[in-house]
């Protein structure tokens, strides 16, 4: 699709959500408190610890189709789907949003761009992760490269952002360039989803509940390898030689390949490493596949920010980092951001495997600098907030 196109299909849509926020804006603020989830894990830890405290106004989702469904099974107030075609839905989204005392948002949503909320009214922006290797927001580089008209919307969406939680004074100083944020508007509470890894009895069920479903890994050791979305399509391709790891690590080891939702890898065999290979791109979750293994591979992605809390080794694996360097870009030099070690090539990633040559000093240090803020009570701490805000005892 040109840009000329994608621009005019988004100006479109952006009508239609002004004129509806036009319309419900007549009406009254209600004591309600409104998610919008691209995400599932921060928005449900709230939900649940609101419930716990008996929030006595109105809750509801609004969810992209990734996190629809499992939200939905998870809740028991109104979801509705956003950004599908769905008309009903975004009619009612849009009236939502307009009659909520607080919204909660974990993204980057286009419809805010257009949206002028009454006085009182707080957007709170929560994100998805606990912290961050590439760029994002006004760090984008492609950013200067769009039309001046989506610049323009870029800049209002950041802008309607009132409050910004954060995890770290790391992440506080990234977010105030990337959405142009001021000291003021940061709530230093720390992440929700990051409560689960401070909760040692969650954690052995989650463990439990794996290992009766997976027996088989019992007696092994897991390595995850969690690799990032590159921004090209045809960059999406598995760089690991599978053929060099099970060789050397097939008769103590297992693989789990956690990928982005959008990228396959159907040029693994999986006959050939049936009992080393496995896909658990789907069949888990993120929590579950960090709390089972013993170490993580990874490159880009946010995960290391969670699996330090736990003190497990890690080898950062950024292959093209040249290329990944220049778009969508890092904040600053690789090695001064991920603890290490760092390997290019497979036979690096094996060398330290098997000398066990991890710094867990540089964990540890990882960990503190990361999650200042995200101690184990950081739902507790903005549901305190909610509810402070709400006039709720």
């Amino acid at each position: 699709m040109s840009t000329m196109a994608r621009e005019f299909i988004i100006s479109l849509y952006l009508l239609m959500y002004k004129l509806f926020f036009n319309f419900f804006k007549l009406f009254p603020v209600k004591n309600k408190i409104v998610f919008v989830a691209s995400f599932k894990d921060n928005n449900l830890y709230i939900y649940r610890k609101l419930n716990d405290k008996q929030f006595p106004g109105e809750v509801v989702f609004l969810c992209k189709e990734s996190c629809f469904h499992s939200i939905k099974e998870k809740t028991s107030v109104p979801v509705y789907v956003i950004e599908s075609g769905n008309f009903v839905h975004e009619l009612k989204a849009a009236y939502h949003l307009m009659t909520a005392k607080t919204i909660i948002v974990d993204n980057y949503y286009g419809f805010l761009s257009v949206a002028k909320f009454k006085k009182g009214v707080e957007c709170i922006q929560i994100w998805h992760a606990a912290g961050a290797i590439k760029n994002f927001g006004l760090l984008d580089p492609t950013v200067e490269q769009r039309p001046k008209r989506a610049q323009k919307r870029i800049k209002k969406v950041y802008q309607n952002f009132h409050k910004v939680v954060v995890g770290s004074d790391v992440f506080a100083d990234i977010f105030k360039k990337a959405f142009n944020v001021k000291e003021e508007q940061l709530l230093r509470f720390g992440y929700p989803r990051t409560d689960f890894f401070y909760n040692q009895t969650a954690q052995e069920k989650k463990r439990k509940q794996f290992y009766q479903k997976y027996p088989q890994f019992k007696n092994k050791k897991i390595i995850l390898y969690a690799p990032t979305y590159r921004p090209n399509p045809e960059d999406n391709q598995l760089k690991l030689d599978i053929d060099q790891l099970y060789k050397s690590l097939k008769d103590e080891y297992v693989l789990f390949i956690r990928l982005h939702p959008s990228v396959s890898i159907s040029e693994i065999n999986y006959f050939v490493y049936q009992d080393f290979v496995f896909d658990f791109s789907n069949k888990a979750s993120i929590n579950d596949l960090i709390v089972v293994s013993d170490l993580l591979i990874t490159d880009y992605s946010s995960i290391p920010f969670e699996y330090a809390i736990l003190e497990k080794p890690m080898i950062f694996y950024p292959y093209d980092l040249e290329k990944y360097q220049e778009n969508p870009g890092i904040w600053a030099k690789y090695e001064d951001i991920v603890p290490g070690p760092v390997a290019f090539l497979t036979k690096d990633i094996l060398r330290y495997i098997k000398s066990n040559d991890f710094d867990y000093e540089k964990y540890r240090a990882f960990k503190e600098k990361w999650n200042k803020y995200s101690k184990g009570s950081s739902s507790e701490n903005i549901v305190y907030y909610l509810l402070k805000r709400h006039n709720t005892k």
